[in-house]
């Protein structure tokens, strides 16, 4: 079995960008974990200089983003299969190739030079000549010709954009190639970092006038009415508007799902997985405050994040609740659900619900592009389950008359249009109503038949989400 022997935890270490990497890297590969948190883990227990952060970061996303083909590309100067080498292996010989594939800053000996120090220390064998033999070859050899995009459409397109063929299949099914094509290139792109103002504390051009006043590039979002995308700002935990509660960071198409609930000063809501509240606090400003959000997630790390973005946003009316929605008993719902007294007497439902369900989150590739190497289809098919469970569970309560807004991070059919037909069905109470009279009108050619908002493909860059509004009638 093999380690790398650099990536050891040793508290307070000043380590280098690439061991940094290096050790990401294989914890995103044996955990199956998010790559922010795999970096923050490593961080608390390592020390980086500013330079190195940057330069880990950029490697660790760097390789994520093009790993098939860097996979492809060093497959073809390797006489051995680049996944069929020990994972520590695999890895340094990507970093390596992502820096001289891609990064022109770079010196491609000091690519090298790094990654043969880099492999020196793993177990049971020495490695160091192979990786050295394998990137200098990388380096002479000129690029292959990739497969024609008519004539090979799958390939060609999973090559180019390093995307799963399973996906990249779907995509073509659905969107046709060019959409694909569109989708597929988004995962390998830097998202913008985007803000949403809080409009409880400063507007938007307050806000974008005090930014520029500091030096800051800003300019407003294209869809969003709240949004503001930055140019450059330094490093985000030193942002000050960030910290004294003036915005937060969201993507543009996130911005969107709370408009469609429609809510009101003074209604009852219900927002079902609202960790780490975004979209929570987002209701809160569009309430100007005033009413009752509760809010419920089944991780108490998520909530904890929640609670300390209402209070730094100045957020007041949500009532934060641990708990599993699916698994928990009807009394202990009742019971989370029932009215604190500040709208109403004794309430047990809601004026509008709100369920971000957990999804696949392949909306997001492009900000979480470890999930093109960890996701599956069966993902898909286990996210539709849970996400019919979690809307049957809470559909009782939604007063007759009230609103309800389902929405996912995905474009899959089975999270999203199959999830909401088949609910409807089960449900006969409630029907799908357009999302047009709440969207902004440059989304409109982004709305299906049944009026559901779907944001990928798109020209517009956004993160993919899917919304759908149902309103809830009195049975006869």
């Amino acid at each position: 079995m093999t380690s790398a022997g650099p990536v050891s935890s040793t508290p307070n270490r000043l380590v280098h960008a690439r061991i940094c990497s290096l050790s990401v890297l294989l914890k995103i590969e044996r955990k199956h974990i998010y790559a922010d948190d795999a970096f923050d883990q490593f961080v608390k227990t390592h020390s980086l200089s500013d330079q190195d952060r940057a330069l880990a970061f950029e490697l660790v996303y760097g390789v994520l983003r093009h790993q098939t083909f860097l996979d492809w590309r060093l497959n073809m100067v390797s006489n051995r299969p680049i996944l069929r080498l020990p994972l520590p292996v695999s890895c340094i010989l990507r970093i390596g190739a992502y820096q001289i594939l891609c990064l022109q800053a770079i010196p491609d000996s000091a690519a090298v030079n790094e990654a043969v120090k880099l492999a020196k220390p793993i177990k049971g064998r020495d490695w160091s000549g192979f990786v050295n033999a394998v990137l200098r070859a990388l380096i002479r050899e000129p690029a292959p010709a990739l497969p024609d995009l008519h004539d090979h459409p799958v390939t060609a397109l999973s090559l180019h954009y390093s995307c799963p063929s399973w996906l990249v299949e779907r995509w073509i099914g659905q969107f046709g190639i060019q959409g694909a094509e569109r989708i597929c290139r988004s995962t390998t792109e830097i998202p913008p970092l985007t803000l949403r103002v809080n409009t409880l504390r400063c507007s938007r051009d307050r806000l974008a006038a005090q930014l520029r006043e500091d030096g800051v590039s800003v300019r407003p979002t294209g869809v969003s009415q709240v949004g503001l995308v930055v140019e450059k700002c330094g490093a985000l935990k030193e942002f000050r508007p960030l910290k004294d509660g003036f915005c937060y960071v969201e993507d543009e198409a996130a911005q969107l799902v709370p408009l469609l609930l429609d809510v009101q000063p003074g209604d009852r809501v219900l927002d079902v997985c609202a960790a780490p509240g975004g979209k929570t606090t987002h209701l809160a400003a569009l309430m100007e405050n005033v009413g009752e959000i509760v809010a419920m997630d089944s991780s108490s790390n998520r909530l904890a994040r929640l609670k300390e973005n209402c209070t730094r946003l100045g957020v007041s009316v949500v009532r934060p609740f641990h708990i599993d929605v699916i698994n928990s008993t009807d009394r202990s719902l009742a019971e989370i659900t029932s009215s604190s007294g500040r709208c109403g007497s004794n309430r047990q439902d809601f004026d509008r619900i709100l369920v971000d369900a957990p999804c696949s989150g392949l909306g997001i590739l492009r900000r979480h592009p470890e999930g093109k190497w960890i996701k599956t289809g069966e993902d898909l098919t286990r996210h539709h389950a849970s996400q019919l469970a979690i809307l049957g569970r809470v559909a009782t309560l939604l007063r007759p008359g009230g609103v309800l807004v389902y929405s996912a991070c995905s474009g899959e059919p089975e999270e999203t249009v199959q999830v909401i037909k088949e609910f409807c069905r089960s449900h006969p109470e409630f029907s799908p109503e357009s999302a047009a009279p709440w969207a902004p009108s440059v989304t409109y050619p982004l709305l299906n038949e049944d009026g559901n908002l779907l944001t990928m493909p798109t020209l517009l860059s956004m993160d993919g989400f899917f919304a759908a509004r149902l309103r809830k009638h009195e049975i006869p």
